[in-house]
């Protein structure tokens, strides 16, 4: 069930800092592990790039559906409760992929592990995002729309930052050739780190996270009542102002940098001599998951507050050109492949800059566009477009890239940002005041 709309005192923005911050990293941390820790870890472990982007491309399937199950978040039990068990579920996947990835059959049992982390998160998003709408006044969305943003992106620090170079301290051959431990024991030892820090999340919100008064628990009537208030949600959501816009936007707005996550860290990883940069998994780590995530952040940061001071009408399409530009710039990567890392660095650091500013904006528009009745189910709907505009890119830019290479795979996902800088040029903004 909904939490109430009624704002107690916890709810304010000073105590909102209590808990935003933590429920978005933890919001933030098992989608980056799914989607990209895994992409470096079976990169080392031996999978072909066609296989990685498929398989792990697919994991989006949770996200993508979870509006399918995102009417029962609101008829049983709470929001706050549904957080708390899902963070315990994804801590005990963290947990199997430690176990399962020095095994033989390390790659379907770990896969096993990603979807039940999956569908843990799909779900634990559902009502976290709920949580936070019903408790936040519109203003303070859209004040809170970077702090949320930056801890959610943060979680790429603790994820494909940290973690990776966990991996990578324990894992990677000195100048003697030896390292501390095979790469999959590594990798077991980073992900038991990952399990131990969710688990604390789970741990923390059980008792931070604020209790609001208990509001009337819906009546969940006979079988045919359920399903009409089920077919209610869907139908109130596609009978909204511009619903063709706005899938549209959902679905294509990161139709270049959906193709450019999936394959940057291996590109990154890959030997010179097979189109890519070479660097260590600890360089990786470091460039790509600490500094980059760096100036993510602040761009997330600096996204909101400039939506919060000037409006999305007056944004969105220059944030759509802070998304997608930086792309081209590893089109002159892959072609140049420069042996300095501060030149590789910055193009990673411009990137994930215009990805933060870029996001802000995406996220907000969906916030409002969910807004009005059934809003955690319809935001839920928002974000399954976003998650199936990665994976359907996804799924086939490994093909892609290993027909291509390299150097001319980044010139397609440069290209490839042309869907987006059209649909957002027209696409017509809600009217924020009419869905408070």
């Amino acid at each position: 069930m909904n939490d109430p709309v009624e704002k107690p005192a916890s709810s304010t923005r000073l105590a909102a800092w209590s808990w935003i911050p933590t429920l978005y990293f933890a919001e933030g941390l098992p989608l980056i592990v799914v989607m990209m820790v895994a992409t470096v870890m079976y990169k080392e472990l031996g999978i072909s790039n066609t296989q990685i982007a498929l398989y792990t491309s697919l994991l989006y399937l949770p996200w993508t559906i979870k509006p399918l199950w995102s009417p029962l978040v609101d008829l049983f039990g709470t929001q706050r409760g549904w957080v708390v068990m899902m963070q315990g579920v994804i801590a005990a996947a963290m947990a199997g992929v430690a176990y399962y990835a020095p095994s033989q059959s390390f790659f379907v049992a770990t896969l096993a592990c990603f979807w039940v982390m999956a569908i843990g998160s799909a779900t634990h998003d559902i009502a976290a995002d709920g949580f936070y709408m019903s408790t936040m006044s519109a203003r303070d969305q859209a004040w809170f729309v970077g702090i949320r943003s930056s801890f959610y992106r943060l979680a790429t620090i603790a994820g494909s930052g940290l973690l990776v170079m966990l991996a990578g301290y324990l894992g990677d051959p000195n100048a003697e050739g030896e390292s501390l431990y095979s790469r999959a024991d590594a990798w077991s030892w980073a992900f038991t780190a990952a399990a131990l820090l969710y688990a604390g999340f789970a741990v923390y919100h059980f008792f931070f996270l604020p209790r609001p008064k208990a509001s009337p628990r819906p009546t969940v009537g006979s079988f045919g009542q359920a399903l009409d208030g089920f077919v209610e949600v869907f139908v109130s959501f596609f009978r909204k102002p511009h619903i063709v816009w706005a899938v549209a936007y959902m679905l294509l707005y990161r139709f270049s940098e959906a193709q450019l996550a999936k394959l940057k860290a291996p590109f990154l990883i890959d030997a010179r001599e097979e189109g890519g940069i070479g660097l260590a998994t600890m360089q990786l780590g470091w460039l790509d998951g600490t500094i980059g995530v760096s100036l993510l952040t602040l761009g997330g940061i600096l996204g909101g507050l400039i939506l919060a001071r000037d409006g999305l009408e007056r944004w969105i399409f220059p944030m759509a050109l802070a998304i997608n530009l930086p792309n081209a710039l590893y089109a002159w990567l892959a072609f140049a492949q420069p042996a300095s890392p501060w030149a590789v660095g910055a193009v990673i650091a411009v990137e994930q800059l215009g990805y933060g500013l870029g996001f802000s904006a995406y996220m907000l528009y969906m916030l409002y566009f969910s807004r009005g009745e059934h809003q955690t189910a319809h935001y839920a709907i928002c974000t399954g477009f976003m998650a199936l505009g990665m994976m359907i890119p996804g799924m086939f830019c490994g093909r892609v890239q290993e027909l291509l290479g390299y150097d001319w795979f980044f010139v397609w996902v440069t290209l490839s940002m042309i869907p987006s800088l059209i649909v957002t040029s027209l696409l017509p903004l809600p009217n924020v005041e009419e869905t408070e």
